[in-house]
């Protein structure tokens, strides 16, 4: 890795507001091209963090194996600037909420997720993430929770769903509880086989899995994570890919945000990177399967991340920081497979969940 320097300036975008209601019918049209869904998250990954790890990399990123692009705008129903559970919301539900909400709209209604629509219609689904499972992003598929910070409540909101396999941190939410109970063997209960390790992950050949690989948040790559985001997204797809109705799957790459929030550039590539080859793990099954798509944005941008100077012949880039916060730049969109055209275009986050929805032939009623 070459090493990155930054400085600080300010960068502001506008945005205007669009809003819907969206609800379900199972009576639509369907393609019949696309069975599975893959989303991925690069949580806090704006489209400069994009361009810096394709300046770093030695050969092209899978993400530029994306032909369709689009940009989303972020703004949560309460603030300029979102944070991850209202945009973690806004796409696993199509509804805007107030920062810090998870899985519910302003007024403290749950929101039914892309997931839960998924599970209803016998469609296997999946979490990964290298985070804890039960941060904001991820926990807005799953979970209905006024604040994001409620790890306990949920972790108890995985007992309520069918998910067929999870991977992430966050041991200590379902084991190490304030109110003693030990959710861990009341997955067990629930069929779940349980492993607390990666290498016990990626040796399980059930069909429903727990992964809890950390006490609470994996590390950064750099200092011990290693391959964890693309060999844990592999495990779920195989696992998943076993469904007869196909397969929702969200997959998140946590850390690029933590990097940008405390401005630290090295690291902010090489979680992008990281991020990349999960990208090319779901690619590459994508392209052999021929009925999945895969779409791939970010929550937010994180860090106000500019390029000011770079050299790609010696894979070298400079970075400047503006904030150490989230900031309201519009992100960008790859879509890979059938539907991927869908995603072309300037629109809401809330369309992401529309759009898929739509990919799984399931119709929403403004």
């Amino acid at each position: 890795m070459k090493k990155l320097t930054y400085q600080y300036v300010l960068i502001i975008f506008g945005i205007s507001l669009v809003s819907c209601y969206p609800t379900r019918n199972s009576g639509a049209k369907n393609n019949p091209e696309i069975k599975n869904v893959i989303l991925m998250i690069g949580d806090g990954m704006g489209l400069p963090d994009v361009y810096a790890a394709m300046t770093i990399s030695e050969k092209p990123l899978n993400i530029e194996r994306c032909k369709m692009i689009g940009l989303q705008k972020t703004f949560s129903a309460d603030n300029y600037i979102t944070d991850s559970g209202a945009a973690g919301t806004a796409l696993a539900t199509g509804n805007k909420t107030k920062n810090g909400a998870i899985g519910m709209d302003p007024q403290g209604n749950r929101l039914k997720s892309i997931l839960e629509i998924a599970e209803e219609h016998g469609i296997a689904t999946g979490l990964v993430s290298t985070s804890s499972i039960t941060h904001a992003t991820p926990a807005s598929f799953i979970a209905h929770q006024s604040s994001r910070g409620s790890y306990e409540d949920i972790a108890m909101d995985f007992l309520k769903t069918d998910i067929d396999v999870f991977i992430g941190g966050g041991i200590d939410h379902f084991a190490k509880r304030k109110d003693k109970l030990n959710l861990l063997d009341s997955l067990k209960f629930r069929g779940y086989e349980v492993d607390t390790s990666l290498s016990m992950v990626l040796k399980s050949t059930s069909l429903k899995l727990a992964g809890l690989t950390a006490p609470v948040h994996n590390p950064y790559r750099l200092k011990g994570r290693g391959d964890m985001l693309p060999l844990s997204s592999g495990k779920a797809i195989e696992i998943l890919s076993k469904s007869k109705k196909g397969f929702f799957l969200m997959i998140e790459g946590s850390q690029i945000d933590w990097a940008g929030h405390a401005n630290v550039a090295d690291t902010l590539v090489d979680e992008t990177l990281d991020f990349d080859k999960a990208v090319g793990v779901a690619i590459d099954f994508a392209k052999n399967d021929g009925h999945t798509l895969v779409v791939i944005t970010a929550d937010h941008e994180t860090g106000g991340v500019t390029i000011v100077g770079g050299d790609i012949a010696t894979h070298m880039v400079k970075l400047n920081f503006s904030t150490k916060d989230h900031t309201p730049v519009m992100v960008p969109v790859y879509a890979y497979g059938p539907g991927a055209d869908k995603f072309m275009g300037i629109y809401d986050n809330t369309d992401i969940f529309k759009k898929i929805l739509s990919a799984f032939g399931l119709v929403q009623l403004k």
